[in-house]
């Protein structure tokens, strides 16, 4: 009686109250209150009016599993109640370190999500992004590869829904490419340059088509395509020369950003060391999906990182011969890794990571001058890096100088034959 009344009491009830009440009232209902008992320890784990977790979250989301499990198996709500419950618990697991068991939380969910999909209909199985990148933070990278090629293959018919796909096509992107499986690498990512073409020529953003060509130049290039990479970045040329004249005709938020981001992370994932105490993150996925633990070292390796490129800076003064290119590669990776962590973090992106794109073009110059032969290439890496960043930042004008001086160093700076407008479909047939 008592646990009925906080319930009805017309009273404001904590949410402590409620799951106290819950517990009592699941007893004699479980039917009834079991669900409700779930979403009450969800709430209790998670304080949306201040923004913090409860001290108990990973706890208190661990009960809310056990309790979802208990409902019976014939409640046609168990499915649902069980998946929102095991995927809030794989989260605190990862919060946490415990990367293993969360793991293992997402295999479940995908198990629900087939028996979902195949009761409805529905081709797209739910939980596959989150398993694929939580096999990809463990290094399984063809597995991952597999399970983002499965989403894909039911997602892709259906065509763009709110952005959704791009980033789903990104994330099968980064595992085909961590998977070393270079054609259907190169195969994806025409099909999100296509993707972000017709978009482009649908009135939507050209900024992220820009992005996109560029990346697609870049991962032809790395994998020995250079003829088509330079069709490619002519393209690109014409492209960002009118957006020079006549600017981005659409800024959605900052979803041009952190697209331009999840792009810019394949930029240094060939010139990247693998994190000391595991895998890496998907090279070309948006951090916004890679697990807490994946972050946290991210986020953890640019003070050491700062610190390695500040005690190489003199060796390479002195003796440019042995530390110079060293010292370019690693100020990229630096670059890199922390355009990649701020870009969400704060509103002051540009003014924080302006002066850290500036050095290494500078630190490339410096290379170029003293071996071309090696800093040529650098230097056009990394000029059209910054190109892209000024892009982001909407300083189209600088953006656009950097990608022709960039390409007078690659000995692009003349149209190829065909023109350089050439479509990304054409060069992939040449």
């Amino acid at each position: 009686m008592r646990a009925r009344n906080v319930l009805l009491a017309s009273g404001r009830r904590t949410p402590r109250e409620e799951v106290d009440a819950y517990r009592v009232l699941a007893q004699v209902g479980p039917a009834a209150y079991l669900p409700l008992l779930v979403r009450a320890l969800q709430r209790l784990s998670y304080d949306t009016g201040s923004g913090r977790k409860h001290a108990s979250a990973l706890a208190l989301s661990e009960e809310a599993v056990a309790v979802a499990r208990s409902i019976d198996a014939a409640e046609p709500a168990r499915a649902d109640v069980l998946y929102r419950a095991l995927d809030a618990c794989q989260r605190e697991l990862y919060d946490v370190g415990r990367g293993a068991e969360g793991l293992v939380m997402r295999a479940e969910m995908v198990d629900i999500g087939r028996a979902q999909a195949e009761l409805s209909g529905v081709p797209a199985v739910k939980g596959l992004r989150e398993w694929a990148a939580g096999l990809s933070d463990e290094g399984r990278y063809a597995e991952a590869a597999d399970v983002m090629t499965e989403l894909i293959a039911a997602v892709l018919p259906e065509g763009t829904c709110g952005g959704t796909l791009a980033w789903s096509l990104l994330d099968w992107i980064a595992a085909l490419h961590d998977a070393g499986r270079s054609a259907e690498t190169l195969a994806a990512f025409e099909t999100l340059v296509s993707m972000e073409a017709d978009a482009a020529n649908d009135r939507s953003s050209m900024l992220c088509h820009l992005y996109a060509l560029i990346g697609y130049a870049r991962m032809l290039d790395t994998h020995g395509r250079g003829g088509r990479a330079s069709l490619v970045r002519h393209e690109a040329l014409t492209l960002l020369t009118r957006l020079a004249d006549t600017g981005e005709r659409n800024i959605w938020s900052s979803y041009q950003t952190s697209f331009w981001g999840a792009l810019l992370a394949f930029s240094g994932a060939e010139r990247d060391r693998p994190a000391p105490d595991g895998p890496r993150p998907p090279s070309g996925a948006a951090p916004t999906h890679w697990s807490a633990d994946a972050k946290r070292r991210l986020s953890g390796s640019l003070h050491a990182l700062h610190e390695e490129v500040d005690a190489l800076a003199p060796r390479a003064a002195e003796d440019p011969d042995r530390h110079l290119a060293e010292l370019v590669r690693l100020h990229h990776v630096l670059t890199v890794r922390s355009a990649v962590h701020w870009e969400r973090r704060t509103h002051q992106f540009t003014e924080h990571m302006r002066s850290l794109f500036d050095d290494g073009v500078g630190l490339a110059r410096r290379l170029y001058r003293h071996d071309p032969a090696e800093g040529a290439r650098a230097l056009a890496r990394i000029l059209i890096d910054r190109s892209t960043f000024h892009a982001a930042a909407r300083d189209l004008g600088p953006a656009l100088d950097d990608f022709r001086e960039a390409l007078r160093h690659l000995g692009e700076a003349r149209p190829v034959p065909g023109g350089a407008d050439r479509s990304v479909r054409q060069a992939h047939a040449t």
